[in-house]
C-alpha cells in the first residue's frame, strides 16, 4: 500500500504563509499563487538537496568531509539559513508531521517545500552556545561530549554526552538567532492573520493567531520546556509503559536543555518491521498517553509527531519534546467532556449542537440542520464503536478533509483558540495510528480514560495502568 501522511492544523498555517508571502509580491490570482508555491525551494533547500545527492556517490570518508562542509559554522550562517526559510514559517513547516491526499493540492505543494531542516550547526558553534548559556565549554561540563548531533529538533539539535557522575544524557542546543527570527515573524500580526485566513478559508483567524503566537513564543524558552517536561516526568513516574526522560537541571538553561538519554527504536522501524501485535500495543500506548494526559493531567504536548517517540516491545514508549505544551483549564475540559457526553455516551443532536455553538466551533444559528452538524463533527468520534476497529489511512485522510475541504458546515465552522492544539492532536494522533494500522476497541479504552466514565480495564495495558494508578491514591 502506498504510504500516506497527514498534516497537523498548525502546520497547514505554515503552508498558507508561503501563499501570503508570495501574494504580497503581486501574485493576486489563485493560479499565480499555486504556481509560485510549486516553484518554491530556496537556496537552503537546494543546498540540502545537493548535499544529499553528493553523499549518495561518496565513500565513507568523503561523506564525513561533505557533512563538515555542509555545517553552519557561525551565528551569521544560522541567521542566513533561517532568513531563507522565513523564520516562523520554517518552524511551522517542521510541525507538519505528515502529508496526505486529504489536503488541497496548493497546500500539499507548499508543505513539501516547508518540510526541511536547516543544515546542522558545527560542533564548535554548538559548544559556543553551551558555554554562553552554562558558563563553561562542553569538555569541562561533561565527562564525554559528542560534537556530532544525533538528532535535529525543530529549533535546535541534540548531542549525546556523559555527565561527570556517569549519566548518559541528551543535550538539546538551540540555534543562535532562531528566537529573534521567529519573534520577528510573530510580531507581524497582519501577516499571520493573512496566513491563517488562507489556510482556513472562512474560519475566524483571530483566535488561531493568538494561540499560535502564545505557543510558539513559549517554545523558544528551554527553561519553560524543562518545567513542562518535569511535570510530565513526575506525573508518569513509575508508569509501566509510558516513559518521560528526567531533566538534568544543573546542565540546562534558556537555550540548552539536558535530559536523560532515552533508548528505543524509531517510529519508521515499528511501522515497517514490527509485528501487527506490537504495532497494536504501540498505538494503544500512544492513545492512552494522549488522553490520560489531557483528561487527568490537564495538559498535552501540542506536537504529536512520531519523531518525538521511541519504542520498545510490549507497548513501552518514551515521549520526547515538551516545548509546545498546552495546559487546559476547567472550562475547556468541561466543553470536551460535554461533547463526548452528547455525541457518544448519550447521543442527542440538539444538545450536541448547543455545545459546539457554545464553544464557538459553530456559528450560532448557522443555516444547517442538527443532523448535518452531527454528521460533520461525528467523524472525529467514528472509531469509538464497541468492537475492535482498525484506524485506517482513509479515516485519517477524511479527518484532514473535514478541516480543509469546504462543506455546508465548514462555511459556518471556526477553530477557537482552545481547539487549535486539540485539532493538531487529533490529526497527528490519527495519522500515527493509521500508519501503524492499530486495532483496538477504542470505545472501551476511551471509557477508561474519560473521567465521567472511569471504566474498568479492557486490555492488558489497561490492567497494567490500573495497577499503577492504584499506587498513586
Amino acid at each position: 500500500m502506498k504510504k500516506r501522511y497527514v498534516v497537523g492544523a498548525l502546520a497547514a498555517v505554515g503552508a498558507g504563509g508561503w501563499l501570503a508571502v508570495r501574494r504580497s509580491d503581486g501574485l493576486e490570482s489563485r493560479a499565480g499563487r499555486t504556481a509560485a508555491v510549486a516553484r518554491l525551494g530556496g537556496r537552503v533547500g537546494r543546498r540540502q538537496a545537493l548535499h544529499r545527492a553528493r553523499r549518495v556517490f561518496a565513500g565513507a570518508q568523503r561523506r564525513e568531509a561533505l557533512d563538515r562542509e555542509n555545517e553552519l559554522r557561525t551565528a551569521a550562517d544560522v541567521a542566513d539559513a533561517l532568513g531563507s526559510m522565513k523564520g516562523v514559517l520554517m518552524k511551522l513547516g517542521q510541525l507538519a508531521s505528515f502529508l496526505d491526499d486529504g489536503l488541497p493540492e496548493p497546500m500539499r505543494e507548499a508543505l513539501a517545500t516547508l518540510q526541511r531542516d536547516a543544515p546542522p550547526m558545527s560542533g564548535d558553534l554548538a559548544a559556543q552556545v553551551i558555554e554562553r548559556e552554562l558558563g563553561a565549554s562542553p569538555d569541562k561540563l561533561f565527562a564525554e561530549w559528542d560534537d556530532v548531533p544525533i538528532a535535529a529538533a525543530s529549533i535546535g539539535q541534540v548531542h549525546r554526552a556523559l555527565t561527570r557522575d556517569g549519566r548518559a544524557v541528551a543535550v538539546k542546543v538551540q540555534y543562535p538567532g532562531v528566537d529573534a527570527a521567529i519573534k520577528a515573524d510573530l510580531a507581524n500580526t497582519a501577516m499571520l492573520t493573512q496566513v491563517v485566513g488562507l489556510a482556513f478559508p472562512g474560519f475566524e483567524p483571530g483566535p488561531v493567531v493568538t494561540e499560535l503566537k502564545d505557543r510558539l513564543t513559549e517554545e523558544l524558552d528551554y527553561r519553560l520546556e524543562a518545567k513542562n517536561q518535569r511535570e510530565f516526568h513526575e506525573f508518569y513516574a513509575g508508569h509501566p509503559f509510558i516513559h518521560v526522560p528526567a531533566v538534568v537541571d544543573e546542565l540546562s538553561a534558556g537555550r540548552v536543555l539536558t535530559t536523560e538519554l532515552a533508548e528505543g527504536v524509531r517510529f519508521s522501524v515499528v511501522a515497517r518491521e514490527w509485528s501487527q501485535e506490537e504495532r497494536d500495543l504501540a498505538g494503544e500506548a500512544v492513545y492512552r498517553y494522549v488522553f490520560r494526559s489531557i483528561y487527568r493531567m490537564h495538559a498535552f504536548n501540542g506536537d504529536p509527531h512520531p519523531g518525538n517517540y521511541l519504542f520498545r516491545p510490549g507497548g513501552r514508549v518514551t515521549f520526547l519534546d515538551y516545548g509546545l505544551v498546552k495546559h487546559f483549564g476547567r472550562p475547556e475540559l468541561d466543553s470536551f467532556e460535554s461533547m463526548i457526553e452528547k455525541i457518544v455516551l448519550h447521543r442527542d443532536s440538539a444538545k450536541f449542537r448547543a455545545v459546539v455553538e457554545d464553544t464557538r466551533l459553530l456559528s450560532r444559528g448557522a443555516p444547517v440542520s442538527d443532523e448535518q452538524v452531527m454528521e460533520y463533527f461525528g467523524h472525529f468520534y467514528e472509531i469509538l464503536t464497541d468492537e475492535v476497529t482498525p484506524v485506517t489511512h482513509e479515516y485519517a485522510s477524511e479527518t484532514v478533509r473535514r478541516l480543509f475541504v469546504p462543506s455546508p458546515v465548514t462555511k459556518w465552522a471556526n477553530v477557537p483558540a482552545s481547539f487549535v492544539i486539540i485539532q493538531r492532536i487529533n490529526l497527528g494522533l490519527y495519522a500515527i495510528l493509521a500508519e501503524l494500522g492499530s486495532r483496538r476497541n477504542w470505545l472501551r479504552v476511551a471509557h477508561e480514560l474519560w473521567p465521567q466514565v472511569d471504566g474498568e480495564p479492557s486490555t492488558e495495558l489497561g490492567r497494567q495502568e490500573a495497577a499503577w494508578l492504584a499506587t498513586r491514591t
